[in-house]
């Protein structure tokens, strides 16, 4: 199965640490990351209240951030390239600060189909898509995707031909993925607005289809 020419033993160094304040911490390391940021704060690293503002930023982001990307796509051919060239500058464009990290942009074809996933944890752009689904962080999800793509595929209700290559791309700390998903038929006229109605989160993803 293709698979993007990705190694799979990619080092993640994530930043999937849960905030002090998860129950899943111990004690201990409740204390311990309280302690640091106390530290830090103390240092002048860190701004008096900068953890939370920034979890409260990231809870607040939706996936029509990275809706209004595809919708900006579809609509505009000189945005689509420049997208699939410079994904991180043509995001600046609709004030989308991806903050240094590696994205990379591919597209759903009448050939192709895309599919994102993390095997080693759930690296994903969540500065477009905002927190993701607990089923992309599932054992089950990260597993099956990779050996089984089209049979997973199929519970999301997503029926690939088989003359259509599925591509599997392996997301990681230094590199994620936006699926841009082909526009449908019928759209032809659409505002932007109306375009991006019809983006999902999962269509970003690759495990759903955009329909008019």
């Amino acid at each position: 199965m293709p698979h993007d020419g990705h190694d799979h033993d990619h080092g993640h160094d994530h930043d999937h640490a849960p905030p002090p304040d998860d129950p899943s911490f111990s004690s201990d390391q409740a204390i311990a990351a309280r302690a640091l940021r106390l530290l830090l704060e103390e240092a002048g690293i860190l701004a008096p209240g900068e953890v939370a503002r920034q979890i409260d930023r990231m809870d607040g982001i939706q996936p029509s951030m990275g809706a209004a990307v595809v919708a900006r796509a579809w609509a505009d051919p000189a945005f689509h390239d420049r997208l699939i060239a410079t994904p991180v500058a043509a995001c600046s464009e609709l004030g989308v600060d991806l903050q240094g990290t590696h994205l990379h942009v591919v597209e759903n074809t009448a050939s192709v189909h895309n599919v994102i996933v993390c095997t080693l944890c759930s690296c994903y752009p969540k500065m477009l898509l905002g927190i993701p689904p607990d089923w992309y962080k599932s054992y089950e999800y990260r597993s099956r995707a990779v050996i089984e793509p089209r049979a997973v595929l199929a519970e999301f209700g997503v029926a690939v031909p088989e003359e259509i290559e599925v591509r599997v791309h392996d997301s990681t700390a230094d590199l994620r993925y936006l699926v841009l998903p082909a526009r449908p038929a019928g759209t032809e006229g659409w505002s932007e607005e109306k375009l991006a109605a019809i983006v999902t989160r999962d269509a970003m993803i690759g495990t759903a289809i955009p329909s008019a």
